[in-house]
């Protein structure tokens, strides 16, 4: 039977005969883009229209017949699906062709094969003209003696023969042959999906107008998909709030799970049945999962499922994803048929998708099954917190989020450490405090021999702590990073290698510690560990601090350019802005003052000044603000030319800046105050010197790899943003390099702004 996305879907519209045709029905929405691609499809041997029951395979097939001027006669066949027996079929073929003014003989029997299509060929040879012949509802199984014959007359009439097959999977027909031949038009689900426009149109006929809002919702909900869409536009002619019903639409609408139930599910075997159930609980599916799901038997009938169904969608890579509204009524199904095995079925996927590193989905899985325990020992014992925390380039579900339970009476800490991480993301304070002490009493009541356990809770508690205390309260902040560090040596290298975030945060905080103790050296490698670690792990803000930080450390030994390049870095695209209170903006501010000084502009850095000093009124960092009185007091002995303040020594000293600090600073602060040498009166302005140019000019894309080198990007980062292979980035850096004569990354970034090639 022909399968129809009109006013009924499942029913055959108006059947007047046009020829060996049927007529165009009057409810058929316009589709001049594949109408399009149909008439370029029949300059060529086959094209091939796949889609699932209602896509509207026939409609769209119909409406080029009658809407476009095929190559010669066209000749139409209602195939019988599965069912074709070929002395049936051959005979429709047959009378279909004679129909069309094709003149041919009597068909021969069935048993004839070889020698029936080698008459019909020869025929096909002899009309002169291209002949197209469409087969609607043509699934032959494959090596079935029509499937068989249907190849054959391609090969003996391919100048000919202009064959369109509708089905609702891949026919047997060879199609990767013709594929590498570019001989095979295919028009698959994809593409006969209604966009937006053609979703328009149909509610159109059904006098429903809705706002561009909901006709894109709506269209989304149903995945495009041609009969659920006139389904939809059905139900909405009887209810009074159109856009509220699509708001609440779904695949578990009462007309489209019958429709679907009927033309779809009832229609396949047990075992087949089994697998559609049990896989739905399912966003995408590999034949591995399937296998769990299902038992060996289920993974066994995946690939009939993939090559038989086109309502599975490949993602690539062997995952599939099913059409929204399938999947839906299959869902709706087992909850019906088979509520107790809904849980334990996501129980089984979250285990293999956690096996196979897909947290977010696993956590999905877990969530969906109630089951927060396990979803807080999946993220704990995954050292995944960052993720929750947002530390991370990938997130978890929003679910997660949602689904804390108001009561925690769990003896246990990883649930209460999640719930944690929760309230920390959610920005609730108090309940964060509340579940970080419950959680550390219960970590002390674990088990002596559990080390690894209790590693990866103390590691999830201590960067929960930091990631909270950090911008609060600096030294507090740097007791749980130590806390951090302790629990590495109890964990494997691979998997704290894997969560670089965890490293970029604890980097970030010791660091900061360390330039704040005076441990100027130890702060550097710690800061600078930080930012690779960051970038790694894909966390801008991160990033942000540590190169502010590191601003600030080169301002107070006094390389002021470094120290500006480092904070404009911290500031540009696609870094992200601070917030107000953010401590880190008060350091920004500092570093602009040094650079200010350093510039002559006094009144400059007394505005950064007192900007930084707003900043740590919200959240007081007692160093920055040292370090701004400092500025102040350096500001004041510029304007009165030294007088009435001592040596520059005696206004550091003053400070309660660590030693060691001070011991860097006073030269610093010395550069700054020696007058610059006052040029003759007379003399006329010196022209700037032309920078030299290299002896080889960089090129296009060494340009490029140097632009993202003066970002602070590691060299994956700039082979993922130019499309390129780490070892050809490799290769521009070393060309580079050579050209600008330098040897190391900073000085490649120093000589290239000399020669103003930034």
């Amino acid at each position: 039977m022909a399968e129809w996305s009109g006013p009924t879907p499942g029913a055959a519209p108006d059947r007047e005969p046009v020829g060996s045709m049927l007529a165009l029905p009057d409810w058929i929405v316009p589709r001049p883009r594949l109408t399009d691609q149909l008439t370029r499809g029949v300059r060529g041997p086959l094209t091939v229209v796949v889609g699932p029951v209602g896509a509207g395979k026939t409609a769209l097939a119909l409406e080029w017949a009658h809407t476009r001027r095929p190559p010669g006669p066209l000749a139409w066949v209602s195939c019988d699906g599965r069912a074709e027996h070929p002395s049936v079929f051959w005979t429709r073929v047959f009378e279909a062709l004679r129909t069309a003014g094709v003149a041919v003989p009597d068909p021969l029997t069935a048993e004839d094969g070889p020698p029936l299509v080698a008459t019909l060929a020869g025929c096909l040879n002899r009309h002169g003209e291209p002949v197209t012949l469409v087969l609607d509802d043509f699934q032959p199984a494959l090596n079935s003696p029509v499937a068989d014959g249907v190849t054959s007359l391609l090969r003996h009439a391919p100048q000919s023969l202009r064959l369109m097959v509708l089905a609702r999977r891949d026919p047997p027909l060879h199609l990767y042959r013709g594929r590498l031949t570019s001989e095979v038009t295919e028009v698959r689900t994809a593409d006969l999906a209604f966009d937006d426009r053609e979703t328009a149109a149909l509610l159109a006929q059904h006098g429903i107008e809705v706002t561009k809002q909901t006709v894109t919702t709506l269209r989304r909900r149903a995945d495009g998909w041609a009969a659920g869409l006139r389904l939809a536009a059905m139900s909405m002619e009887k209810r009074p709030d159109p856009d509220r019903f699509v708001a609440q639409f779904a695949g578990d609408d009462e007309a489209i799970a019958s429709y679907l139930v009927e033309e779809v599910l009832d229609l396949q075997t047990s075992e087949m049945r089994q697998l559609l159930l049990k896989t739905s609980v399912l966003d995408r599916i590999n034949a591995e999962l399937a296998a769990e799901l299902a038992g060996d038997g289920g993974g066994r009938l995946f690939a009939d499922l993939v090559r038989e169904s086109s309502f599975l969608q490949p993602l690539g890579h062997g995952w599939y994803r099913c059409h929204q509204m399938f999947a839906d009524v299959l869902r709706t199904c087992l909850r019906h048929e088979a509520p107790g095995l809904v849980a334990p079925l996501h129980r089984r996927a979250a285990a293999w998708l956690g096996e196979h590193g897909l947290l977010a989905d696993a956590v999905r899985h877990l969530l969906a099954a109630g089951d927060w325990d396990e979803t807080a020992r999946l993220v704990v014992h995954g050292l995944a917190i960052g993720h929750v925390l947002g530390l991370a380039r990938g997130r978890l579900p929003a679910e997660l989020f949602r689904q804390v339970p108001q009561e925690l009476t769990a003896d246990e800490p990883e649930p209460v450490l999640l719930a944690a991480a929760v309230a920390r993301t959610r920005r609730d304070d108090q309940a964060c405090v509340r579940h970080l002490e419950r959680s550390a009493l219960l970590l002390d009541q674990l088990p002596p021999g559990e080390s690894t356990r209790g590693a990866r809770c103390r590691l999830a508690h201590a960067v929960i702590r930091m990631e909270r205390l950090r911008c609060r309260d600096p030294r507090k902040a740097q007791a749980a990073a130590a806390e951090a560090e302790s629990a590495g040596p109890h964990l494997s290298h691979t998997a704290l290698a894997e969560r670089p975030e965890l490293s970029a945060l604890t980097l970030a905080v010791r660091g900061s510690g360390e330039l704040r103790s005076g441990s100027l050296k130890a702060a550097q490698t710690s800061l600078t560990g930080g930012l690779k670690a960051a970038s790694a792990a894909g966390n801008g803000s991160l990033r942000r601090d540590c190169l502010v930080e590191l601003a600030l450390l080169e301002a107070l030994r006094g390389r002021f350019r470094a120290a500006d390049e480092l904070a404009s870095l911290a500031t540009q695209p696609p870094l992200p802005a601070w917030s107000a209170g953010d401590p880190h903006r008060g350091t920004l501010h500092l570093v602009r003052a040094w650079v200010a000084m350093a510039r002559g502009d006094v009144r400059r850095a007394r505005q950064e000044v007192d900007a930084g000093a707003n900043v740590a009124s919200r959240a007081p960092d007692t160093f920055v603000l040292e370090m701004g009185a400092l500025v102040t007091r350096l500001a004041a002995m510029v304007e009165s030319g030294g007088r009435g303040h001592g040596s520059v020594a005696d206004v550091v000293a003053v400070s309660r800046l660590p030693r060691t600090v001070q011991r860097t600073v006073v030269p610093t602060c010395s550069g700054l105050l020696t007058p610059a040498r006052p040029r003759p009166a007379a003399a006329a302005p010196e022209p700037a010197a032309r920078p030299p140019v290299p002896a080889e000019r960089l090129s296009a894309r060494e340009r490029d790899v140097l632009n993202r080198l003066a970002q602070m990007m590691t060299t994956e980062e700039i082979a993922e943003e130019l499309y390129l292979s780490v070892n050809t980035v490799k290769t521009h850096l070393k060309s580079v390099y050579r050209k600008l004569a330098v040897s190391r990354r900073s000085a490649a970034v120093r000589r290239a702004r000399e020669l103003q090639l930034l």
